[in-house]
This record gives C-alpha cells, sequence and structure tokens, in this order.
C-alpha cells in the first residue's frame, strides 16, 4: 500500500470589511506551500475559500514579514485590507503588541491595532508614499502598494463591474500586467466604490489599496485630505498629507474580523 504524505496547516480566517483571507503564522513553523496549493486553499467549493491567502513570516529588523498570494495562487503585490488583517492576527498570536512594524513586498508598514470585542478590531496602518499618479477627469492611475485605476460611474448599485472591470484589466493600453479597478459614485456628499481585483479577477466586496486609490482620486477631483470611502459592506477612512504632486503620511484604517481557526490537510 502506497503511503500518503499528509501536511496538517493551521490557519485563521479573517476578514477585512468583507475582503477575506487565510493567515498563517509560519514564524515558528516552517510552511511552504506551491501555487497550486495556495489556489486550492482559497477555493470557496472545495477548500477554506477567501480571496487570498498570507503568511507571517520572521523578520531580522521587524516584528515579521507578510507574505500575500491572491486566490490564484500566485504571490501579488501589496494588499491593504490584508495588511490591516494581518495585523490583527499578529496581535492575536501574540507575535506582536498593539503598535507594530512590519515588512511587506512594498516597503515598511507600521500598523495600530484597537481590539474592540472578542473577534472585532480596528486597525490602521501606514501605506507607501505616492510620487507620481497620472490623472485625468475621467480616470486616476496609481500605486498605491497595487496598481489601481479609477473611474466615476453612475448607478454603480447596479454598475456591472465585473464586466467592465475586466475589460479595462486586460486593456494592455492601460497596463501590460493588468490593473485593479475602482468603480466610484458620489451619492448624498459621500464616496461610494465597487472594486474589480486582478488576481481574484471578480469584484470583492473590499480592497484596501483600492480605496486608498480612490480616497486619493476623490481628494484630487473633489477637495479634502480625510476622506471616508463606503464599500458594499463597510466604511473605510483615508487620511493623508499633499504636498505638489506628492501625496505622503497615508493612513488606511477600518475594521478587521477574527471569523474562525482550523486545520486544513494538504495531501502530496
Amino acid at each position: 500500500m502506497q503511503n500518503v504524505d499528509y501536511q496538517s496547516i493551521r490557519f485563521s480566517k479573517y476578514h477585512g470589511a468583507g475582503n477575506d483571507f487565510v493567515m498563517i503564522n509560519a514564524i515558528k513553523t516552517s510552511v511552504s506551500l506551491s501555487d497550486e496549493e495556495v489556489k486550492e486553499i482559497c477555493d470557496r467549493r472545495t477548500g477554506v475559500g477567501a480571496d487570498g491567502l498570507i503568511m507571517v513570516l520572521p523578520s531580522d529588523k521587524y516584528d515579521f514579514r507578510m507574505k500575500y498570494y491572491n486566490c490564484d495562487g500566485h504571490e501579488s503585490t501589496f494588499c491593504g485590507n490584508g495588511g490591516r488583517c494581518i495585523a490583527a492576527f499578529a496581535v492575536e498570536e501574540g507575535i506582536a503588541s498593539q503598535h507594530i512594524e512590519y515588512e511587506a513586498i512594498d516597503g515598511i508598514h507600521k500598523a495600530i491595532i484597537t481590539k474592540n470585542s472578542e473577534n472585532e478590531y480596528t486597525v490602521s496602518i501606514t501605506m507607501r508614499d505616492i510620487e507620481s499618479y497620472d490623472l485625468t477627469d475621467e480616470r486616476l492611475l496609481i500605486n498605491t502598494g497595487s496598481p489601481h485605476y479609477v473611474t466615476r460611474v453612475k448607478d454603480l448599485k447596479n454598475f456591472d463591474v465585473r464586466k467592465h472591470g475586466a475589460e479595462i484589466r486586460n486593456d494592455k493600453s492601460i497596463s501590460k500586467d493588468g490593473v485593479n479597478v475602482d468603480f466610484m459614485e458620489v451619492i448624498d456628499n459621500q464616496y461610494h466604490i465597487r472594486t474589480f481585483e486582478r488576481g481574484v479577477e471578480d469584484e470583492t466586496l473590499a480592497c484596501g489599496t483600492g480605496v486608498t486609490a480612490s480616497a486619493i482620486a476623490a481628494a484630487l477631483w473633489y477637495g479634502g485630505d480625510n476622506i471616508n470611502i463606503k464599500t458594499t459592506l463597510a466604511t473605510l477612512n483615508v487620511r493623508f498629507e499633499k504636498s505638489g504632486s506628492s501625496i505622503r503620511n497615508i493612513v488606511l484604517s477600518g475594521p478587521a474580523t477574527h471569523v474562525f481557526d482550523g486545520l486544513y490537510s494538504i495531501t502530496r
């Protein structure tokens, strides 16, 4: 009889405003996953189900290092909601205190975590400074840790985000590597967005780098430096300082929720 090799992985499930992630603490116990295994875990029908998977890894200089995978199995650029959720996870795991400094693919992020109840947190993280962007009356192209295309639409509630988001995401004249796409509508002086994410290749309920990009777009089109953005399930806040064409000291704040813990067996 053939021996079957199993790896049992302890994980936690978190979401930030509906943007959900599988979290794995790989500091004390080494965890190695192939792209296909990450995809398997994130599958909503046969796996745990998530928009992405995040590993907490050791860091020589900071509290930890964040490694983020989209649900397609590929390591990706920075994820803002994932970056907030991983900070809450690190506190829950005893990796760090309520004031955290960690490494990610786009640089160093600082986080402040407030525990509101057993499973609910408010998390603020610093985002990368913006030194350049491409703005017109129709759209903003900007990299807030991940590349984003922000545009204004009418009747956002009934807008076909999947169709139009896929068209823009795959338009090589906009970006050869593809962009995330944020559709914004101003309703009763409030900014509402819906986001199509590359790597997920579908609409997600929220996107932290997309909220940041949309807040900057709102500031450039309408003014302000402390912007609330309403996603499908929650309101997130972005504050920053503008200096010429630079946007600095960006802080993204919003809810993070610990959903459940579990064990997942990988068969090899």
